[in-house]
């Protein structure tokens, strides 16, 4: 596939999904790479919706460690169950958070941010990582996007 994804600036959100899916799938089943197929979803995510910020932390020993993404620089390291990535990693769930600063023990990497949706990634049923997304706008994220985001969660499980 070539390395350009069409995308439908003006569709609904779930709209824009369905368009984005098979070419999200088909862009991933070229390559192997977790950490390249990371960065290309972050940036298809990115360029797509516009979110404020979209990438990936790692599962490395006890803590989720920042990999690929698109957005302004972000925390570098999460504990396991602080914040809404590692909450999401500890209780192996999406977790849409419709005002971050509602979220008890909200990290906040980015003081622009105001609703949050993260999305595990598992291997054989354990986390090995999350997509983070986070948006300026307040109560942002929906079902939409969670059943979506786990589509392509999906995708990338091993």
């Amino acid at each position: 596939m070539a390395e350009k994804v069409d995308i439908l600036k003006h569709a609904s959100r779930e709209d824009q999904y369905k368009n984005l899916l098979p070419q999200i799938k088909a862009l991933l089943e070229a390559e192997t790479d977790t950490i390249a197929n990371f960065a290309n979803v972050s940036a298809v995510l990115k360029e797509a919706f516009g979110f404020l910020w979209v990438g990936f932390y790692i599962v490395k020993r006890e803590q989720l460690v920042l990999g690929p993404f698109q957005g302004r620089i972000a925390c570098t390291r999460i504990n396991y169950g602080k914040g809404v990535c590692g909450t999401a990693w500890k209780e192996n769930r999406t977790i849409i958070v419709a005002d971050v600063n509602t979220f008890a023990g909200h990290i906040a990497c980015d003081s622009e941010s105001r609703s949050e949706i993260v999305v595990p990634i598992r291997k054989q049923g354990e986390v090995i990582a999350v997509l983070d997304v986070d948006s300026e706008i307040e109560n942002y994220f929906t079902e939409i996007d969670a059943k979506h985001l786990e589509e392509i969660a999906s995708f990338l499980e091993a």
